[in-house]
């Protein structure tokens, strides 16, 4: 475990390093990142002008919804994609002899190998939108509470990273997979609502299927104070569940990779 730590620190350092090495586009980027953000309040302040609540979540309560799914685009653009794209290039190409030969993890070594590091403004942006939602609230989340989104945000990023492991591994079968990336971060965008907005087929596949719902919905619930324990429980195993899936998913995908040497 300290070796990958070790490992871990390393491919951090270089990122950082390689993002500013060019300041201006450094800065450009963390630019872009802030307005992304403001962007992201918009739909929520068009649809509740008109509306004092929706599907039973007051604008302030949305606005901790809002808080986590930019906490977790931050973790997904900053940390899951940067890496996990780069890796479809290398197995289309064969180059991923590379890494494989390498005295590590596979996955490890891909899954860490380039970070985006402006993206942290999104994390930060997203405790911003949490700390003027409680304000107006006039209260604050109790520090039981606040350990409860710590550890959903744990099996949150689990469950994303999973998603994107699975992804990944398609690449290992099929020739191009930038249409089902992409297809999956705009369904991640409906992540912005809570999971009660939505009915019927679209509630099942958002909370079991796409699991936006454990992302974003149920962290919020549980800083809110509102999370039943049963559902945290639900969240865990599915993160559990997700993350072993996807580790078998890679190590029988991997078995079908065809080097650029074979």
């Amino acid at each position: 475990m300290r070796r990958y730590l070790t490992l871990l620190g390393i491919q951090l350092r270089a990122s950082t390093a390689i993002a500013m090495q060019y300041r201006v586009d450094f800065l450009v980027q963390g630019g872009l990142a802030l307005f992304w953000i403001s962007w992201s309040l918009v739909p929520v302040l068009v649809v509740y002008g008109q509306r004092a609540s929706i599907a039973g979540w007051t604008f302030d309560e949305a606005l901790v919804v809002i808080g986590w799914f930019t906490v977790m685009k931050g973790v997904l653009e900053g940390a899951v994609n940067p890496s996990l794209a780069a890796v479809v290039e290398h197995i289309r190409k064969g180059t991923l002899d590379f890494v494989l030969l390498k005295p590590a993890d596979a996955q490890f070594l891909v899954s860490t190998a380039k970070f985006a590091p402006w993206r942290s403004l999104d994390v930060l942006g997203g405790l911003v939108i949490f700390a003027v939602a409680f304000h107006r609230m006039g209260r604050w989340p109790s520090p039981g509470a606040v350990l409860a989104a710590v550890l959903l945000l744990v099996c949150a990023t689990l469950i994303l990273y999973a998603l994107w492991i699975l992804v990944v591994s398609s690449a290992f079968f099929v020739v191009k997979v930038d249409n089902l990336s992409f297809l999956l971060l705009s369904i991640f965008d409906a992540a912005r609502w809570p999971a009660d907005v939505f009915r019927g087929v679209l509630r099942f596949v958002f909370t079991a299927v796409i699991p936006l719902a454990l992302m974003t919905t149920y962290p919020a619930r549980a800083l809110l104070g509102t999370l039943a324990f049963s559902h945290g429980a639900f969240v865990l195993l599915g993160a559990l569940a997700f993350s072993a899936f996807a580790r078998i998913v890679w190590l029988r995908s991997i078995g079908h990779y065809t080097s650029a040497s074979s």
